[in-house]
């Protein structure tokens, strides 16, 4: 069972492997490189963006499953040229195996060939890794929106 703390002590290679869980989710999607994209997520695992579209006046369920996952985000941002960055990771649980993790991510979002219209987000991550191999998975990954900026249209259209 995963112990939740305000400190976690964390083994300096684990923390970084961790962290680069999340960097390969923002990179693949700036790279448009679904494989780097896909190696973020265990098979099975589920992202929650639910919360943050409906604030955007969208209704979407959760993605279950990497396959979905890729096909619904690749899909969204391909006419976009979108830029992540995140910060603030903090691990909040951690057993060796499994950990639980708190960041920050900002999101730009610019139509591929129109950077006039924009849609930056700052949302807040929970998000839950396993250990596969030598490197860490999301197996669970849950936004919620702090702030907005610009066009909900630029990523959900309309």
């Amino acid at each position: 069972m995963l112990h939740k703390s305000h400190f976690c002590i964390v083994p300096p290679a684990d923390r970084d492997a961790i962290a680069d869980a999340l960097y390969r989710f923002g990179a693949g999607q700036d790279l448009r490189d679904r494989p780097l994209f896909e190696s973020a997520f265990a098979e099975n695992a589920s992202l929650d963006f639910t919360a943050v579209a409906a604030k955007l006046g969208a209704a979407i369920p959760a993605f279950e499953g990497r396959q979905v996952i890729a096909d619904t985000i690749m899909t969204a941002t391909e006419p976009l040229d979108t830029t992540h960055t995140i910060t603030n990771i903090r691990v909040t649980a951690y057993d060796g195996d499994h950990a639980s993790v708190t960041a920050l991510i900002e999101a730009q979002h610019l139509p591929r060939g129109d950077h006039s219209r924009h849609l930056l987000l700052k949302n807040r991550l929970a998000v839950e890794l396993t250990r596969d191999d030598e490197r860490w998975v999301i197996t669970r990954m849950v936004f919620e929106n702090a702030w907005r900026e610009g066009e909900p249209a630029v990523l959900f259209g309309g």
